[in-house]
């Protein structure tokens, strides 16, 4: 029997993707969210008229954002201005040291052939390859429902596991291609951000190279925040209903049928629900352990994405050696990595990225002033004191201001740091975590935890930890995938 009452626990952007989808086929749709504003990780925080985007700040693969509102009859441009960036973003590999990456190819290619001998033609022939990937990918997995073994063995899957090289990780690929350093780090550098390790990172990741170069990196007037902003527009046009301030304290199951969840502000009776809060915390902390499909002692074999030290900085002057996205690579990474990965400690010489959106949009800080955005990637499980946090920012913003050739501490006047502690506190994210799972080859596409629970027959989950995984775009189609298993399993 077709479900009546939907209800989505979260308002990130695969809950809030999710109850549009849902609402759009006919459900009765209300979403719950224990902040007080939509958006989850991709919330935003204003102040003094700087409008930070809290977590994500790329805008990247167009086409699934289009391919999401198109389900409605609606473009993007119904919602929010897109603008192509342009350079895609500026690497500090030292002071006297910098490298762009542009919008068109050509200044690429001569840029690579600078890094060594036939550089050109390497780059050429990895990002047509990578295109290959990436078409072979959208095709054979991105959209697929895989949620049995048996999913892995359909005929559009195979053929594109054969093209996608997942038998062996990024930093092996691209050395077949490059010797030089600043050409490896360049090409690598995005599997750190998205919470990966370029040594245990399967190859078809190579995908993010055709995506930057050949698709573009693009960006949202007002910020990514106006993703969030137009989901809720959009579910709400649809129908749901969306309440904020209401944690889920349990969901409540009998006979493996979700019939309650208990909130902070009552109890709500639901005919089937879909979790978009974090999901390890979902699995252990509101079901009873029996409910479990993954009970505690999964999440510890697993290999978790790194949290991260942020930092949100108004200032009160321009910064003209910023570009809108810029990234900072001047130490030895491998080092940054095992800091992450293998022996995990606050990072002594880390790759960090830094955004500066005011450098092109005005929407977002005040006329004459810069918002700097810093994301520096730690291992999750360690300790975050006020103590450490404060010595951790002079460090980055010492280090920052030598690259950049110019000091600015004295201009800034609003400063907020986010960090581990804030990421178990604002979401409950396990272990601190900023993303979730890292995209090893034993955590991506089948092997993710499932979208629909093994326990509990009207619980699914949307969301950075399902397939396809960690990303604004990603969680899009997560949600697109969870909506087609719903509706295949309730109308008939």
């Amino acid at each position: 029997m077709k479900p009546q009452n939907v209800l989505v626990i979260g308002a990130g952007v695969g809950g809030l993707a999710a109850a549009a989808l849902l609402a759009k086929r006919g459900y009765d749709v209300e979403v719950i969210e224990r902040c007080a504003e939509a958006g989850g990780r991709a919330r935003v925080w204003e102040k003094e008229g700087f409008v930070f985007d809290m977590g994500p700040s790329w805008y990247l693969m167009p086409e699934i954002f289009e391919n999401f509102f198109r389900e409605f009859g609606k473009s993007v441009s119904d919602y929010y201005k897109l603008m192509r960036l342009d350079p895609n973003y500026r690497i500090f590999f030292g002071a006297k040291d910098i490298v762009e990456i542009t919008a068109d190819l050509e200044p690429n290619l001569q840029t690579f052939e600078g890094f060594e001998t036939g550089g050109a033609d390497k780059l050429q022939e990895y990002l047509s390859k990578a295109k290959e990937t990436y078409e072979y990918m959208m095709e054979g997995i991105m959209y697929k429902d895989l949620d049995s073994f048996w999913s892995m063995f359909s005929p559009s899957l195979m053929k594109a596991g054969r093209k996608l090289h997942i038998l062996s990780n990024i930093d092996e690929y691209v050395q077949k291609f490059f010797k030089s350093d600043r050409a490896r780090k360049i090409l690598e550098y995005p599997i750190v951000f998205l919470g990966g390790n370029p040594k245990n990172t399967p190859a078809l990741y190579s995908i993010i190279s055709h995506i930057d170069y050949n698709l573009g990196v693009w960006y949202p007037r007002g910020g990514l925040g106006k993703i969030p902003e137009a989901l809720m527009k959009l579910a709400k046009e649809c129908g749901a209903e969306i309440r904020f301030g209401v944690e889920v304290t349990h969901i409540d199951v009998k006979n493996r049928t979700a019939q309650r969840v208990q909130t902070t502000q009552g109890d709500i009776d639901a005919d089937l629900v879909v979790v978009n809060a974090d999901y390890p915390f979902s699995e252990m902390q509101l079901l009873d352990s029996k409910l479990q499909t993954y009970p505690a002692k999964y999440w510890e074999k697993k290999i978790i994405a790194p949290s991260a030290f942020v930092v949100y900085l108004g200032v009160d002057r321009k910064l003209d050696q910023l570009t809108h996205h810029n990234v900072f690579l001047e130490y030895d990474w491998v080092k940054h990595f095992d800091q992450i990965f293998e022996k995990p400690a606050w990072p002594d010489e880390p790759a960090y990225y830094v955004c500066c959106p005011s450098r092109y949009d005005s929407l977002v800080a005040p006329k004459g002033k810069e918002n700097i955005f810093i994301t520096v990637p730690i291992s999750p499980g360690i300790d975050d004191t006020p103590k450490i946090r404060e010595a951790y920012f002079e460090k980055i913003l010492s280090h920052m201001e030598k690259l950049i050739g110019e000091s600015f501490r004295d201009a800034i006047s609003v400063k907020r740091i986010f960090s581990l502690n804030d990421f178990t506190r604002d979401y409950n994210a396990y272990q601190g975590t900023a993303v979730g799972l890292t995209h090893t080859f034993r955590q991506s596409a089948f092997f993710r935890p499932r979208h629909r629970s093994k326990k509990v027959r009207n619980l699914f989950y949307t969301g950075q930890y399902t397939h396809p995984g960690i990303g604004v775009p990603m969680a899009l189609v997560s949600s697109q995938i969870v909506t087609d298993q719903i509706t295949k399993q309730y109308d008939h």
